[in-house]
């Protein structure tokens, strides 16, 4: 069972300092993709980062400004370019002149149209004035931030690690309050369970991510991510045992406990697992990945 962390003290707008390198402001823009909003993490004192300054919402652009009062913004961080993370970014340059770091997505995935959403929506104008696709590192006084790339959640996610406190901002790698969803395309369970044995192997201290409170027991915890995925799959081939059955014909059976109405997002995510199941030479599909192809064991 995952030992999810969901207490979080907060008041949108204001600036609290979470750690001597780190302070927060969160988003007023809560939801069932966003908890109780996004936060917007500031790194450094005198000539700062910032990190998934958010949804343009000028209530928040006003409230990161005022924490920086005084001080120099030199860079703004993106974890991903879904619109809760980095759509402020071109506003938050203007203001500051500063340069957005990131990794722009390879090609424009369709928007989210299923009965049930599994996520925020895209933003398709995300644009890094400097790529990190392939890693890097942003400096300042007294901090330094490194780039990896994790892609899983989305093709170009990108933690970045807080060497001074040897800290990592997981954006939605890795979140406290929930599972990360994995949507093809885009997405990749494959991809994704090799990026958090990435993170898991750094053995950081504390993560931060975009959404919700910080996790201070790292390992236990990516290893129950690990195993809550591991437990899904296995569900799965346990189920085609029984004979070949298509997506539409398992959600049902191995979401018999979930509402009904989210079983279109249950199916986008067993997707994910079949994908990853297939290739590793588990199952044999008899037409291309989709709700309808019938699958079997191998």
């Amino acid at each position: 069972m995952i030992p999810y962390v969901r207490e979080i003290d907060f008041e949108y707008g204001a600036c609290d300092q979470v750690s001597p390198l780190i302070r927060r402001v969160v988003a007023n823009n809560p939801g069932p993709f966003t908890f109780k909003g996004t936060g917007t993490y500031i790194v450094g004192r005198g000539e700062v980062a910032v990190i998934d300054p958010g949804p343009d919402l000028p209530d928040h652009l006003a409230a990161i400004l005022a924490a920086v009062e005084g001080e120099r913004v030199t860079a703004i961080a993106i974890t991903h370019h879904h619109s809760d993370h980095s759509p402020l970014a071109g506003p938050l340059k203007a203001a500051t002149g500063a340069a957005i770091y990131g990794c722009a997505v390879a090609g424009h995935e369709a928007e989210d149209t299923g009965e049930v959403k599994m996520e925020a929506g895209h933003d398709h104008d995300f644009r890094p004035d400097v790529s990190l696709c392939g890693g890097g590192a942003i400096t300042g006084p007294g901090w330094t931030l490194e780039a990896i790339p994790t892609p899983g959640h989305t093709s170009n996610h990108l933690c970045y690690a807080l060497k001074e406190e040897n800290a990592l901002f997981s954006g939605d790698h890795i979140m406290g309050w929930s599972t990360t969803v994995i949507t093809p395309p885009d997405g990749d369970m494959t991809d994704y369970l090799e990026s958090l044995a990435t993170i898991r192997a750094r053995a950081f201290t504390t993560l931060w991510p975009t959404h919700g409170p910080p996790i201070r027991e790292v390992t236990p915890f990516i290893d129950a991510y690990v195993a809550h995925r591991q437990e899904r799959m296995d569900q799965i081939l346990l189920a085609l045992a029984d004979g070949p059955a298509s997506i539409r014909q398992l959600v049902p059976k191995l979401y018999a406990d979930v509402d009904a109405r989210l079983h279109p997002a249950a199916a986008r995510s067993m997707l994910a697992a079949i994908i990853h199941l297939e290739r590793g030479g588990g199952l044999e599909a008899a037409g291309p990945p989709g709700p309808d192809t019938v699958y079997r064991l191998a």
